[in-house]
């Protein structure tokens, strides 16, 4: 009985195919046995893949146990967020994170001067955000234990040189983050084992559009497949800079709250990041869980409401909203 195999399948099997590490494949397997055709002609296929998803959760385990380090690749998330950066050779990474941040990376004029990743934080207006360079990847190599960097991030930034071959950058960067189930896809999303999505949101980063026409700039929206938002930037330019921070700031979808003690005048300094959609609570449990609980009145300062309304404990949070908490 034939198989008939959907393309669902074609693609996680080529994941799997193309996958660097143990973790990768495991994450492709789990995608293969959701999306496999159930029927007769495919019983000794999906016993196949189930033999091989537990060899390999076995070896992994087992490789966990006798690992001699931490893992290069394994950034820990800080700031209001982390971007990762993905491109080829030479793209521009390292010149964004050194003209950004006080990260002490390695700008050369030839490629794979990045090694691993260079974790760096920006400052934007009053938070931080955290830019990591990556090294580079080409259509015949990405390395080891890129793709769990990539997956751990909050927003994924690809960099497209302008003045260099605008078609090939953005296939290979595509082609990557696609056959890694990196590009969301609303029609059909991958989460793995513990229901979190394997996609990431991405956008462009297009840098050198001091040497850079319209046309290539134009050139490079027709090369996208997948809708993504462009923020064009030359790395000695602040003001472009200022712009892709400010873009980067929206596409977190978080906002920022400022305390205010009864009383006193509020802390402008040190705001409270949240995810967009956040409400009183939610900023009141990021405080102190315990103490949110005994949360009786709040008082809004911002957008939508008169100065020192009192809110409800779901009023949705606006960025820059001033919050004063009243406990009981």
């Amino acid at each position: 009985m034939p198989a008939n195999l959907t393309p669902d399948y074609l693609k996680a099997d080529k994941w799997f195919r193309e996958a660097a590490t143990d973790e990768e494949r495991i994450l492709a397997l789990e995608e293969m046995m959701r999306v496999i055709p159930r029927h007769k002609g495919t019983d000794h296929m999906r016993a196949e893949l189930r033999k091989k998803y537990s060899a390999l959760k076995e070896s992994a385990e087992k490789k966990k146990k006798v690992s001699h380090g931490p893992d290069p690749f394994h950034i820990l998330r800080s700031g209001a967020g982390q971007v990762v950066l993905l491109g080829l050779p030479n793209s521009g990474k390292s010149s964004i994170v050194s003209a950004v941040t006080h990260a002490k990376v390695h700008v050369a004029d030839f490629p794979f001067a990045t090694s691993i990743p260079m974790p760096g934080m920006a400052q934007f207006e009053d938070i931080k955000i955290e830019i990591v360079d990556m090294p580079p990847i080409t259509a015949e190599y990405a390395p080891t234990g890129i793709v769990n960097t990539l997956r751990n991030c909050d927003l994924i930034g690809v960099v497209i040189d302008l003045s260099s071959d605008i078609g090939q950058q953005t296939k290979v960067c595509l082609d990557f983050l696609e056959s890694r189930r990196l590009l969301p896809d609303p029609d059909n999303p991958v989460i793995d084992e513990s229901g979190k999505s394997l996609a990431r949101k991405c956008f462009v980063i297009a840098t050198k559009k001091d040497a850079a026409s319209a046309e290539q700039l134009d050139n490079l929206k027709q090369k996208l497949t997948k809708p993504m938002e462009i923020t064009a930037i030359f790395v000695n330019d602040k003001t472009s800079l200022y712009k892709m921070m400010a873009d980067i700031f929206r596409l977190l979808d978080i906002v920022r709250i400022y305390a205010k003690k009864p009383g006193q005048h509020p802390d402008m300094k040190d705001p409270f990041v949240l995810p967009k959609g956040s409400n009183v609570m939610d900023l009141a449990q990021s405080i102190h869980k315990e103490l949110a609980e005994k949360l009786k009145t709040a008082r809004c300062w911002g957008s939508g409401v008169h100065d020192g309304q009192n809110v409800h404990k779901t009023h949705i949070l606006n960025d820059k909203d001033i919050i004063e908490l009243h406990f009981a």
